[in-house]
Formats: structure tokens, sequence, C-alpha cells
């Protein structure tokens, strides 16, 4: 049975065509409208109540939560992941730094600079202060590898790319971050990569 994924072509769904993409497995990608609220369909909120994507359907497995997603993957292929030590953990490091700092620091920003009802002075320069710092933190790890979490390639990689991909909608300017800029380059010259961009972007109505 084939992989089915519902995603928009947000920072957390891209991921999960990245990881499919770069593990060479076939899957179904389906759009789920987040603009229109698609996300809170009835039939959509029975696959996750959350209402959020990305989601994953690999048989009787329903999964929810990008990071979730990735280790499955990983461990359903044995690529990606480093079976047990301390290389093991550093992915897990940089998935959690992920989803608790840079991921809400980012989207938080995008968030009260660009859809907030009215404009939240306070909220701004802290979210903005944040995702800043967040990217720093960042560019320092790659000054000392050439991964987010060592020196092969993870999906900790896959899982920092979502926002910095969507970088402009946080407004965050990576110019001054070397480290961090030839990563992202580095991601994406990837071919699994641009493949997984392309699919995930024709989600996208076009006016």
């Amino acid at each position: 049975m084939m992989i089915e994924v519902y995603a928009f072509a947000t920072p957390n769904s891209v991921k999960v065509p990245i990881a499919l993409e770069e593990l060479g497995l076939d899957y179904t990608l389906h759009g789920i409208n987040v603009r229109k609220g698609e996300q809170k369909a009835p039939d959509f909120i029975a696959l996750n109540p959350n209402a959020k994507v990305p989601v994953l359907i690999d048989g009787p497995m329903v999964l929810t939560e990008s990071a979730a997603i990735l280790v499955y993957l990983a461990e359903k292929t044995g690529k990606l992941l480093p079976a047990s030590g301390a290389h093991r953990a550093r992915v897990f490091e940089q998935l959690f730094f992920h989803a608790s700092g840079l991921s809400p620091a980012f989207g938080q920003a995008g968030f009260f600079k660009k859809q907030a009802a009215e404009p939240q002075p306070i909220a701004i320069a802290r979210f903005e202060a944040e995702a800043a710092r967040t990217a720093g933190v960042l560019d320092n790890v790659l000054g000392r590898h050439a991964f987010v979490a060592g020196d092969a390639f993870t999906i900790a990689d896959i899982a920092h790319f979502g926002w910095l991909w969507r970088r402009a909608f946080a407004e965050v300017d990576i110019t001054g971050l070397p480290n961090l800029s030839r990563w992202v380059r580095q991601m994406e010259a990837r071919p699994a990569v641009a493949r997984a961009i392309a699919r995930i972007e024709t989600l996208v109505p076009q006016a």
C-alpha cells in the first residue's frame, strides 16, 4: 500500500516529502489548503484532531506531528537516523531544539508581523529577537559540523530546513550567518529536496 501524505506548502509539511524523496519511498500527496481552513473540515479532523498538517498514512498507521513522522520514516527504512549512541542523541537534540525553539520563534515572528489583527510591538520584538537568536544558535552549530547533528545528513537537517525554506515569512535575514547560509544552499542543491519542494508547491492554487 502506498504511503499517503496530507499537506500544504508549509514549513512543517515540506519536511515529509523531503524525507520520502531522500528515502526513495513512493507516496501520494493530498493537498489541504490551510488558507481556506480545510484543515478544520470534519473528515480531516478525523485524521488529526489537532487540525494541522502534515498527516502521514502508511497502511494502518495514521501519524501526525512532522518530527514524529520523520522518526517513523527513518526507523522504517533504517536510514537518516543512527540506530544508537551519541550520534542518535544529537539528532534528537536538534529535533527537540527545532520543536521547542526555532520553529515557534519563526512561526510567531511571522504571525505577529503579517497576520495579527492589530499591531503588537512587544510580541513582534520578542519573537523577532528569538528567531534571530535561534538562527544564530544553528549557525554556531554548523560552524562545527557539516550538518546540524554532526558530519552526516539526517532527519534533523530536514526538520530545520522547513522553516529556513520559509524564512521570508518570519523575515529572518541569514546573510550575516555564513555557516547557516552555506547549509541552506547545500540543502537546496540536494535533488530530493528540489523534487519535494516542486511537488508540494503544486498544492498551492494558482490565481
